[in-house]
């Protein structure tokens, strides 16, 4: 089986028929169809990955998905049929992973889980050229060495490998860590990537992962 995931979705028969199709590629779904039950079963089961409906019964799949982010990196793919809600999806100020907009292609479904779970690793991640990150763990080596990194310096590293060359800004990346809304300053996300180049460097001193682009943000680049 090649990992868990959970399917939160209020319309029994489209959750059946993505169970089924998630089932037929390997994975081992579950599916929950009240908002309030999804945390507390992602504390308790710790899925690969979450497929979340914006839209439920009980809680929204917003507020789910900033209260999970408050305490997991997993990666989270949110569903939506409201298209006024894409340019948020898109600007990941809810720390969602990936979207996709009804109605859709189950097909389209699983294609979509595979390339977030290749993506963000599953389970311990190689994110190439000898970088691994262990979700569960929040664990990050190097080369084989762990760059004894903290929660927050870790998730900052699992944003930026899980979308590499992509350009964040800082506000993007406070969005994404700082999800209790705590207010923050832009040299707050300078000084955490200040420390992991630090940490990355005493690993492999050669070798440069982190760029910044003057007044934009930050990016991942394998060497």
């Amino acid at each position: 089986m090649r990992g868990k995931i959970l399917v939160v979705e209020d319309e029994p028969k489209l959750a059946n028929l993505l169970r089924d199709y998630l089932e037929q590629a390997g994975y081992v779904p579950h599916c929950l169809g009240n908002g309030r039950e999804v945390v507390p079963w992602v504390r308790e089961q710790a899925p690969d990955l979450v497929l979340l409906d914006l839209m439920l019964p009980g809680k929204d799949g917003m507020e789910i998905c900033k209260e999970i982010r408050s305490f997991s990196v997993v990666p989270i793919i949110m569903v939506t049929a409201r298209v006024e809600e894409i340019d948020r999806l898109l600007g990941l100020e809810l720390g969602a992973d990936d979207y996709i907009c009804k109605p859709f292609s189950p097909r389209e479904v699983v294609a979509r889980v595979k390339a977030v779970l290749r993506r963000a690793g599953g389970q311990p991640a190689p994110a190439g050229h000898g970088l691994s990150l262990d979700k569960d763990r929040f664990q990050a080596t190097l080369h084989g060495r762990d760059l004894g990194l903290t929660a927050i310096e870790f998730q900052l590293l699992h944003i930026l490998a899980g979308n590499p060359g992509r350009i964040f800004s800082r506000s993007q990346l406070m969005d994404r860590i700082y999800t209790d809304q705590r207010v923050v300053s832009d040299r707050t996300i300078d000084s955490h990537v200040k420390k992991l180049r630090r940490k990355i460097a005493a690993a492999a001193p050669d070798e440069e992962w982190i760029h910044s682009l003057y007044g934009v943000g930050y990016k991942l680049e394998t060497p």
